[in-house]
């Protein structure tokens, strides 16, 4: 099931994503102060991409399809700008290696 806000749906793996960062950086790191931050960052951004869902760059070196990447601290959202509602497929940290983004990404079609 999609998680769904303001005009916008996340993949069900992107919410994973964000719960995930969330767990990391609360739990791993131990700073949950910091956690919800960087995830009101994430959804501040998501509901920004949905008044202006144009924003952002592509990736050709991670998939064809037609989606944009927009950056959020370390992270980088990948969204569907042409959809109806915004669908997002993921929150994936920048640094990761691009295989396995472009892996993830494949994998969430």
């Amino acid at each position: 099931m999609a998680v769904e806000g303001e005009d916008f749906d996340l993949h069900p793996q992107a919410a994973q994503d964000i719960t995930d960062l969330w767990e990391f950086i609360a739990i791993t790191r131990g700073n949950p102060r910091a956690a919800g931050r960087v995830r009101q960052d994430i959804m501040d951004a998501i509901i920004n991409l949905v008044a202006f869902p144009g924003m952002g760059h592509r990736r050709d070196d991670l998939t064809g399809r037609p989606l944009l990447f927009w950056p959020v601290r370390d992270y980088l959202i990948a969204y569907a700008p042409a959809k109806r509602p915004l669908w997002v497929i993921a929150v994936l940290h920048g640094s990761r290696d691009p295989r396995i983004m472009a892996a993830i990404l494949r994998e969430r079609e």
